[in-house]
């Protein structure tokens, strides 16, 4: 989808705290320090087993290669999120499609006014354990809504987790943002919830929808 809207994606972002750019390849040592430790909930976040236990920097590498050429694509686009001498990392962030194969089969219901079909990105992001702490996890949610708003042309992005990452959830339902859509997604257990800051389109809920 993002390939057939043209979209152009900024080359990141920059803060007293961190530094939001493209992961590369190259990032693999430092990204698999954070995703490491981080993993217990990475996997409810993520639904799955991974990170496994015996996870390697190999094996994150290739996922990273994997990133960056869909972000050189235009298919989706990760950033990593850095320390501002990138010596660390501190976390992720996703912007995928709607329609990316993830989403496939899943049960989408509304909450209030909107359709799925109105959004036209999703965003997920994660924050190294070791710094939630000092609530970054919020200081980053914050700098992405105003950075989706000026730098990007998407006109209806949602936030989304995972019901199971129970954190987040709470981190995300103390900002103005609304939940307006729950996916179940086969085979994971928990729901995943959709946020935004106002409704993505003044129509109707029409309940509960299959994705193709």
């Amino acid at each position: 989808m993002f390939g057939e809207l043209a979209i152009s994606a900024p080359a990141g972002l920059k803060t007293r705290q961190f530094i939001l750019r493209p992961l590369l390849g190259s990032d693999a040592e430092l990204d698999y320090e954070a995703v490491m430790e981080s993993r217990e909930f990475l996997r409810k976040w993520e639904q799955s087993t991974w990170p496994e236990d015996d996870f390697t920097v190999a094996a994150n590498r290739e996922d990273l290669l994997r990133h960056e050429r869909q972000h050189a694509n235009g298919d989706a686009f990760t950033y990593t999120v850095m320390n501002l001498d990138e010596t660390e990392c501190l976390g992720c962030v996703y912007v995928l499609p709607p329609d990316a194969k993830m989403f496939t089969g899943a049960q989408v219901t509304a909450s209030g006014a909107g359709q799925w079909s109105d959004c036209d990105a999703t965003v997920f992001f994660w924050v190294r354990k070791s710094r939630l702490p000092e609530q970054l996890d919020r200081v980053l949610l914050d700098s992405l809504l105003a950075w989706l708003d000026e730098e990007w042309s998407f006109n209806a992005p949602v936030i989304v987790t995972n019901e199971q990452f129970e954190q987040q959830v709470v981190m995300i339902e103390s900002t103005d943002l609304s939940r307006r859509f729950e996916l179940r997604i086969p085979p994971a257990a928990g729901k995943y919830l959709a946020y935004a800051s106002q409704a993505v389109a003044a129509v109707p809920s029409i309940g509960s929808v299959e994705l193709g």
